[in-house]
């Protein structure tokens, strides 16, 4: 936006839904699923709808296997779970994506990235999401910590991972055992077996409070240009409980980036642990998986109980949040009308949807102006109908149809109250 009044920027924090019957896959080693990880993959069949679930089975500290499930809903699983034999040189990761039935290469259909054995990333493929064969080497250098993903709008690959920092990066605040502070690396492959060079895309900073360290990032959404990803944010540093031993706590925050190369990151968590000590996910909340579903977002989540490093076969489950599409941000007008402008734009388009989340009495109107913030009849605030619905695409409506205006350069004035929008959609 060119200018704002009467706006304030409002990040989102989820809540919990107690209709759901958190934590939906288990860490327990008898009657459990064997969840040992917070490194998960949940796809959905585009031909059946069904969920499909990918995760680490904890065989020893060093050694995971591939735990799968199917759900019709995304909450309730079918069991037991399916335990594949391969890869079987795991230590952490199942970062599977879906490159659709018409892959030219049906044979390397699924693709997966972990962290080896070898002490490298590996790149697997499969025709099915459950036979699975190598099929490359990753980026180097990369620690344990993994997540592949498509960048569609750039026809590639991207590798996030975790890479290690030491003073001479410039971090500020205390360093733990060994000067290392963990941050993010990303690599970028359009074949998967040529990569960039890794560079570190989200660093420690002056804002950040004690030994804050960014430990991962996935469940990467591709939204056009715009990627949207999870970090993974880590505080050894804290206890769970005020007094407590400091075994460590950590939440998820948003990380945005519009060219795919320079990333940009929230503060506030979108997801923060349970502060309840009882609670399952109390010490950890850690997003993995983004799953559009309809006009939500399915947020899969490890959850730990008292630690970082705490009993790491039985209490890391994978628990699960929702939240309205594209509902990271917002901005937010009180009583008094909120105004928004953009610079001009040049329309492409036939009609516009507003993102839109009123309160009693709330509602938004857009105006088109010329360049030079001239109304144009047909389209002045008072010749649209007001928005009133929360809806992830409301439709705005004028006198005249959007569509006159293609090819035109233009600014769009937005005015609402007692509301909060999150985007406008131009088609």
């Amino acid at each position: 936006m060119q200018s704002s009044r009467n706006v304030t920027r409002k990040p989102i924090t989820l809540r919990r839904d107690p209709a759901i019957p958190n934590p939906l896959i288990t860490g327990a080693k008898n009657n459990g699923d064997r969840n040992f990880q917070p490194w998960l993959s949940c796809l959905r069949d585009p031909a059946t709808g069904r969920f499909r679930f990918w995760y680490n089975i904890g065989v020893d500290p060093a050694t995971s296997l591939l735990g799968y499930l199917e759900s019709d809903d995304g909450i309730r699983w079918q069991r037991p779970p399916r335990q594949l034999a391969k890869p079987d040189n795991i230590v952490f990761g199942a970062a599977v994506i879906d490159e659709g039935a018409d892959f030219p290469v049906a044979a390397e259909r699924f693709k997966m990235a972990f962290f080896a054995k070898a002490g490298r990333v590996e790149i697997w493929s499969s025709p099915d999401g459950f036979d699975w064969k190598f099929l490359a080497a990753g980026p180097r250098p990369t620690n344990d910590i993994v997540n592949l993903a498509r960048d569609t709008a750039r026809h590639r690959y991207i590798v996030t991972h975790g890479t290690p920092a030491v003073k001479a990066d410039g971090y500020v605040g205390l360093a733990p055992k060994g000067g290392i502070r963990r941050m993010i690396g990303q690599s970028v492959s359009q074949d998967l077996k040529r990569w960039t060079p890794v560079r570190r895309i989200i660093m420690p900073g002056n804002k950040d409070e004690g030994i804050t360290e960014y430990y991962g990032m996935g469940g990467l959404r591709n939204r056009g240009e715009l990627i949207v990803g999870m970090i993974k944010v880590l505080r050894d540093d804290l206890p769970c409980n005020p007094g407590g031993r400091k075994e460590g706590i950590g939440y998820t925050t948003v990380a945005w980036t519009h060219d795919g190369e320079n990333w940009l990151r929230e503060r506030v968590p979108l997801l923060d642990r349970d502060h309840a000590p009882d609670s399952w996910d109390h010490s950890h909340a850690w997003v993995d998986v983004q799953l559009p579903v309809g006009d939500e977002v399915f947020l899969y989540y490890g959850g730990y109980k008292r630690g970082h490093k705490i009993n790491r076969f039985e209490e890391r489950q994978v628990g699960l949040v929702k939240m309205k599409r594209d509902r990271y941000v917002a901005r937010e007008a009180g009583d008094e009308p909120g105004r928004l402008v953009t610079p001009p734009v040049i329309l492409a388009a036939e009609r516009m949807r507003l993102n839109f989340e009123p309160a009693a009495r709330g509602e938004a109107r857009v105006q088109v102006t010329e360049a030079d913030g001239r109304p144009i009849e047909g389209f002045r605030f008072e010749d649209c109908r007001p928005v009133t619905a929360d809806a992830v695409a409301a439709p705005v409506e004028w006198k005249r149809p959007l569509g006159e205006l293609k090819g035109r350069p233009v600014r769009l004035e937005f005015s609402f109250r007692l509301a909060r929008l999150y985007e406008f959609d131009l088609q």
